[in-house]
């Protein structure tokens, strides 16, 4: 609940939020998300050296990915991890991409699915710096690898 100022006069302004439940949802947080990444100091220069000219492209991919993940409509296949593996990131990149992530959410949304996705991101957080971790060290150790 917020509260306006109008003058002398305070106004109560319900704001009510709901669950991601449809594609018009996802597109939301989505395109919010990423608004906010592009702009980021930290990992928006990843992004946007990585994604270029080609941001429609990647946002109707993420699109496609999360309403598979959320509402089980099975439109995304693919291997989200291999875009990922030579990203110039680290633990703090991914802490800053999902404290953008969680709190896109919490401001456009709230619910099981809601706190859903961001189970679902960071568990995918984690398992993508697990793996660039371990992919950096087996190219360290055996640069064949």
């Amino acid at each position: 609940m917020a509260y306006l100022c109008v003058g002398f006069f305070y106004t109560q302004i319900m704001t009510t939020l709901k669950d991601i439940t449809t594609l018009e949802d996802i597109k939301l947080l989505v395109d919010s998300f990423y608004s906010k990444v592009q702009k980021d100091e930290f990992i928006g220069p990843i992004f946007n050296a990585k994604i270029g000219n080609q941001w429609p492209e990647h946002l109707e991919k993420m699109y496609r990915f999360w309403q598979t993940i959320l509402l089980e409509v099975h439109t995304y296949s693919g291997s989200p991890f291999p875009p990922h593996k030579q990203l110039p990131v680290a633990k703090e990149h991914f802490d800053r991409w999902m404290e953008l992530f969680s709190t896109t959410i919490d401001g456009l949304f709230t619910g099981p699915i809601a706190e859903e996705a961001k189970l679902r991101a960071k568990n995918m957080a984690e398992m993508f710096n697990y793996k660039i971790d371990y992919f950096r060290n087996a190219t360290k150790n055996n640069p064949q690898h």
